[in-house]
C-alpha cells in the first residue's frame, strides 16, 4: 500500500511519479498507471478522485487487477516518463467530510437504537445510508443527528490502522470487515470502530455539521438522506435564495408560507372547480344549439376538441332529446377523433357504425349499441368521415 500516497496522507494535493504504463483499454480510452499515487480510485461507496496529470485531465480512477488506472481526457506527450499530478481538493475534501460524516452518523443510530447500516451511497448531489429497520421515528433521527453532532462539535481524532484478521478482536467493530489482509480500521476513540479504505480528514470538527435531509422506507430497509461539512452550507444558502424568491411572490413573510401555499392551492381547486361548470354550461348551451338547427339528426365536424369533449357534448345532445341521432368528428393536427350517440328511442347500432369507418383510419374504437368512440389517422378529410358515417346509417 506503500504506492498509495492517499493512505499516507489524505491531505497530499500534489505528487510526482514514474509512468510505468499508459495505453488504451479495451474501449479505446487512454489510463495511466503510475509508481504511486494520489488519486483515491472509485470504492467502498467513494468516488474517484479528479485532477491533473501532466497537464492533462483525469476523468476517472479505477482499481482493474490490482493496479490503479488514471484515465485521461487525453493521451501524454511521447515519451512522458516523470509526470506531476494535482487533485481537485474541493471534491477530495469533500468526499473526506462526506465519508467521515456517514461514518459518525452511522455510529449514532447503531448506539442509541441497534440500527446497523447494510448500505451507503456518496454521490455527487446526494448522501444516504440505508438502515437495517423498517421504521425510522423522527424522535429518532433528531437523537442521533443531535449526537453525531455533538461528536462533531468534540472535535475528536479520526485514526487510522492497518491491523491482521487475528488482531481485529481487539476492537469493538461496528461491523465486521469483508478482506482479510490489508485491513485499515478507522477510529474515532471511544465512539466508532469501523473497517474502511475511504479517506478521511484528520478530526471530528473538520466535517463541521450534519444534518439529515430525509428518510423514506425501501423494502425492509430505511434509507436516510443526510449531508456533511460545506454541503450543509451550500444547501442552506441555496434553500434561503429559494425561500426569499417565494416570499416575495406569495407576498408573505416566511413563518406564514405554508398557509399561503394551502390557500393558493384552495383557490385553484376552487377556480378549477368553476371553470368546470362553466364548460358543462356552455356544452349544455351549444348542445341545446345543435339541437334547434337540426331535426333528429346532429352531424358536425369540428377542429380539436378533444375525445372527452365529443363525449360530453354527445351525451348532453341525447339528454335533451332521446330520439336524436349524434355524429361527431373532430380533426387534431394528424389524428382524427368520431363519436356517435343515440337516444333511447332509436335502435342503431353505434358500436358497429364505428366499426366500419375506423378501417379508413388505421384507428382504434370502443364502446357499445348506444355509444361509441374511436380514433385514427387523418387518412382523410373530417367531412369525408362525416358522410361514411352518414352512409352507414342509411
Amino acid at each position: 500500500m506503500k504506492n498509495r500516497l492517499y493512505y499516507q496522507d489524505a491531505y497530499i494535493k500534489s505528487f510526482t511519479a514514474h509512468v510505468k504504463k499508459h495505453e488504451q483499454d479495451e474501449n479505446g480510452k487512454w489510463y495511466a498507471v503510475l509508481n504511486q499515487t494520489a488519486f483515491y480510485p472509485t470504492g467502498g461507496g467513494q468516488p474517484h478522485d479528479t485532477g491533473i496529470i501532466a497537464d492533462k485531465k483525469v476523468v476517472e480512477v479505477e482499481e482493474v487487477n490490482g493496479e490503479i488506472r488514471h484515465y485521461l481526457e487525453a493521451p501524454f506527450q511521447n515519451g512522458a516518463e516523470e509526470v506531476s499530478g494535482t487533485l481537485d481538493w474541493e471534491r477530495r475534501f469533500d468526499h473526506m467530510q462526506q465519508h467521515a460524516g456517514q461514518h459518525i452518523l452511522s455510529a449514532a443510530f447503531e448506539q442509541l437504537f441497534d440500527y446497523h447500516t447494510v448500505g451507503f451511497h456518496l454521490g455527487v448531489d446526494n448522501l444516504t445510508i440505508d438502515l437495517e429497520t423498517d421504521d425510522l421515528a423522527r424522535e429518532e433521527v433528531k437523537k442521533a443527528e443531535a449526537l453525531a453532532n455533538r461528536i462533531i462539535l468534540e472535535n475528536r481524532p479520526i485514526e487510522t490502522k492497518w491491523v491482521t484478521e487475528e488482531e481485529l478482536s481487539h476492537y469493538p467493530l461496528r461491523k465486521a470487515t469483508k478482506v482479510k489482509e490489508d485491513i485499515r480500521l478507522v477510529i474515532i476513540p471511544d465512539f466508532d470502530y469501523n473497517g474502511c479504505g475511504g479517506t478521511h480528514p484528520k478530526a471530528t470538527g473538520e466535517v463541521r455539521a450534519i444534518k439529515v435531509l430525509d428518510w423514506e422506507r425501501q423494502r425492509k430497509k430505511v434509507r436516510v438522506q443526510f449531508a456533511c461539512g460545506e454541503r450543509v452550507v451550500n444547501l442552506l444558502g441555496d434553500k434561503q435564495k429559494l425561500l426569499l424568491r417565494l416570499t416575495k411572490l406569495l407576498n408573505a413573510p416566511e413563518m406564514e408560507m405554508e398557509q399561503a401555499v394551502i390557500r393558493l392551492l384552495e383557490n385553484g381547486k376552487l377556480t378549477e372547480k368553476a371553470l368546470e361548470q362553466a364548460q358543462e354550461s356552455l356544452l349544455q348551451y351549444e348542445a341545446k344549439h345543435l339541437l334547434a338547427n337540426n331535426n333528429q339528426l346532429v352531424a358536425a365536424v369540428f377542429q380539436n376538441r378533444t375525445i372527452q369533449e365529443l363525449q360530453k357534448l354527445a351525451r348532453s345532445v341525447i339528454a335533451e332529446d332521446d330520439g336524436v341521432l349524434v355524429l361527431f368528428v373532430s380533426t387534431n393536427e394528424t389524428r382524427l377523433q368520431l363519436v356517435c350517440a343515440r337516444g333511447t328511442a332509436r335502435k342503431e347500432n353505434m358500436k358497429t357504425l364505428v366499426g366500419e369507418v375506423l378501417p379508413l383510419l388505421n384507428g382504434k374504437g370502443g364502446g357499445n349499441e348506444s355509444f361509441a368512440q374511436g380514433g385514427g389517422n387523418a387518412l382523410l378529410p373530417a367531412e369525408e368521415i362525416l358522410q361514411q358515417l352518414l352512409t352507414g346509417i342509411k
